[in-house]
């Protein structure tokens, strides 16, 4: 695992009405702070890939459809420098990972219908400096293929 990366299994509560999922509670042991909770879609087949923040974590999850999340490890001094990591996130397999900063993220929706995924950054969106550091999807050096 990317050194910082945290993953919390998340359970869902069924019942007669529906089903409940707690994702984030400031009580948890890898909550950090609160910035801001959005959500974001992809289409199916469709990637939303390679960014970094220099200033905020993320802390992702699919709450419809799938998403294969990917993760690079460019922080030279780190103890997992060039390692990458992948998840799939879906209701079937719900978890949340903490991306932390620094790290590039990205993800592609697997299922035949539109992924939906919550992000809680722990720091709120700065529209006039936005934290965020992007590359091509497709064309960079990073060691993963967003076609397999």
């Amino acid at each position: 695992m990317i050194d910082g990366v945290k993953v919390k299994r998340l359970k869902i509560i069924p019942d007669e009405r529906g089903r409940l999922m707690e994702i984030l509670r400031r009580d948890d042991e890898i909550f950090k702070s609160f910035g801001q909770v959005y959500m974001t879609t992809a289409r199916p087949g469709v990637v939303k890939a390679w960014h970094y923040h220099k200033k905020q974590d993320d802390n992702f999850t699919c709450v419809q459809g799938k998403m294969r999340l990917a993760l690079y490890d460019a922080r030279k001094s780190s103890p997992t420098y060039g390692e990458v990591n992948e998840f799939v996130i879906s209701p079937d397999d719900p978890m949340l990972v903490v991306i932390p900063k620094s790290v590039y993220h990205g993800f592609k929706c697997v299922s035949d219908c539109e992924a939906i995924v919550i992000n809680t950054p722990t720091r709120p969106y700065n529209y006039k400096n936005p934290d965020e550091y992007r590359v091509d999807p497709y064309d960079n050096k990073i060691p993963y293929d967003w076609r397999k």
